[in-house]
């Protein structure tokens, strides 16, 4: 089996936090963990299943060090891998911008040939608009997480979407449910 590359950005550490969960949840010998803001457009050619995080920051924004390294983002060929993506945001506080930057990280790399995989049902959030929601079909494009409002649900929205995507990155084994 492959290693998984999980790539995030943090400013606070709630992205930070939620990728090294989502780690231990899938595995620590199954993925290696990167921060956006210490890595290159080499670091993706090593894997072929990748996880991606991004926070939205107030009105849609991309986080700082995911804004940073868009351009090399865009650069990068994503065919033959498997994607799966973890947002962030604050589906109270800025419920029209909810989960933004997940939404538009998504269309980047399925510009640029990626499989994605691991939706989840936008069923339990409260939200206005968001870029991630699939049209029509009651999902985002990948895991949301809102630490601001929801963090109790945290662990056991990782727990299930770890063994939604753990089929697709063929990984063997139990997981290591977080409680």
């Amino acid at each position: 089996m492959a290693k998984i590359g999980l790539f995030f950005g943090s400013d606070e550490g709630n992205t930070e936090n939620v990728a090294y969960r989502i780690q231990q949840c899938l595995g620590i010998d199954n993925v290696d963990v990167h921060d956006i803001a210490d890595v290159t457009q080499l670091d993706f050619a090593e894997y072929p299943f990748l996880i991606l995080g991004i926070s939205t920051w107030d009105f849609g924004q991309i986080q700082s060090d995911w804004e940073e390294f868009w351009s090399d983002l865009e650069a990068i060929d994503f065919s033959g891998k498997t994607v799966a993506l973890f947002g962030l945001g604050d589906q109270f506080g800025y419920g029209d911008y909810f989960l933004d930057a997940m939404g538009m990280l998504h269309d980047v790399i399925v510009e640029h040939g990626a499989d994605i995989v691991g939706s989840w049902p936008t069923e339990g959030y409260e939200f206005d608009a968001s870029k991630a929601e699939i049209s029509g079909q009651n999902l985002f494009v990948g895991l949301a997480i809102d630490e601001d409002q929801q963090e109790e649900l945290t662990n056991d929205r990782i727990n299930r979407w770890c063994a939604i995507i753990a089929e697709h990155f063929q990984l063997k084994g139990p997981l290591h449910l977080l409680s």
